[in-house]
């Protein structure tokens, strides 16, 4: 029986080479214009801040974004664009950019601040328009009601969900992609595989989603490493970036689970980038739900190119391995020791991810504490039964 999903995607989504060009055709009509965007994306967006002044549109530009934004960073904006008050917002960049866009969006009017909105449905309302352009394969944010910033005190990530933090239009342009380092794309792009291969696995899963997972996972098993080690090829660069859009397509029906719950404490405590902590914890949070979705991973061993042969769990076992692989061959650690961490850290990180339950509650096997700290153990070890 298919099970009942609802589906909120901004209403126009921009995809393709060149749609850059697109954002000043939906700016216009707007009066006092706010955008947000990553310092190295500047250059591309000076044209199109120009023309909008050039049809009488005030504009703000910032480009006060940091990586894992924290609350404060958010609070640092919010008061000269309260001043400003723009119709509309625009986020430029990764994941981060376009979070505090979404953010500054709901929340630069002052009626609610954010600590009020953690957790699912607690925006009141938005009344300007939000556009995002992702300048990055991988946080899936263009498209999604989730915004996540880090609580620096508790040393955790706490995400918002809401339709008012869904843009009204999301212009994914591959051409942004060309100049990304190798590094980054590597992180985002395995984050875009997390999400996929979470939205496929998770216990809310829906054929809709189902089919748009393993179309991601297909795209970007066979185009990340070309996009990190040959990143001006536009070919991998289109492909990656619909692969991200397919992950973040899936975030708001069917979100993720426990490799995202599980790298939240990499982020908040220990400044592990997002995308790197997803990565090196995707085999171990896999061969933990092993048990639970054999089938499954037997299907996404064929979409990372496994060819069908044997029992299926013997095909999922290759599919977590290839998986693996993948990530080493960009470039990323296998462990979390290679990062500092101490093993001492474990039992608390596992605290602190078990508050996470709005993501734990969507695994496909379930994760208590002593689960959570046996992930984290062969996470730092490094090894994969």
């Amino acid at each position: 029986m298919i099970g009942d999903v609802t589906l909120n995607w901004p209403s126009v989504i921009e995809f393709g080479s060149g749609r850059l060009e697109k954002l000043k055709e939906h700016l216009g009509g707007c009066r006092r214009v706010f955008i947000l965007s990553d310092p190295p994306i500047m250059t591309k967006i000076e044209p199109v801040v120009g023309e909008l002044k050039s049809q009488s549109i005030e504009v703000q530009v910032s480009t006060d974004v940091v990586p894992e934004p924290p609350f404060e960073a958010l609070e640092r904006l919010l008061e000269p664009v309260r001043t400003f008050d723009p119709d509309a917002v625009v986020g430029v960049g990764g994941g981060s950019a376009m979070d505090l866009a979404k953010l500054v969006a709901v929340l630069f009017s002052g009626a609610q601040r954010a600590e009020e909105i953690i957790g699912i449905g607690k925006v009141k309302t938005r009344k300007v328009k939000l556009v995002t352009v992702s300048t990055t394969s991988g946080t899936g944010s263009e498209v999604t009601p989730i915004a996540v910033l880090t609580d620096i005190q508790h040393k955790l990530k706490k995400g918002m969900v809401s339709t008012f933090l869904v843009p009204d239009v999301a212009i994914v342009d591959p051409e942004l992609t060309l100049t990304l380092p190798p590094a980054i794309t590597a992180a985002t792009g395995m984050d875009a595989m997390t999400h996929c291969i979470e939205q496929y696995t998770n216990r809310h899963a829906h054929p809709i989603i189902d089919n748009i997972a393993l179309a991601g996972i297909r795209l970007i098993a066979a185009n990340l490493e070309t996009a990190v080690h040959s990143g001006d090829s536009l070919e991998a660069r289109t492909a990656m970036a619909l692969g991200s859009l397919y992950g973040g397509l899936g975030l708001g029906p069917v979100n993720t689970a426990a490799v995202h719950a599980l790298a939240y404490p990499l982020g908040g405590e220990f400044k592990i980038p997002h995308g790197v902590s997803n990565s090196v914890l995707l085999p171990f949070v896999m061969d933990f739900n092993l048990p639970a979705c054999v089938d499954k991973y037997a299907d996404i061993a064929e979409a990372v190119g496994i060819p069908p042969h044997g029992s299926r769990e013997e095909m999922a076992k290759q599919g977590i391995l290839k998986i693996r692989e993948i990530s080493e061959r960009c470039g990323i650690p296998s462990s979390i020791h290679e990062f500092g961490i101490p093993e001492s850290a474990i039992p608390s990180m596992a605290e602190a991810a078990m508050k996470v339950k709005r993501l734990l509650d969507n695994n496909p096997r379930t994760v208590d504490l002593e689960g959570a700290e046996s992930i984290y153990r062969k996470a730092y070890q490094g090894v994969v039964e």
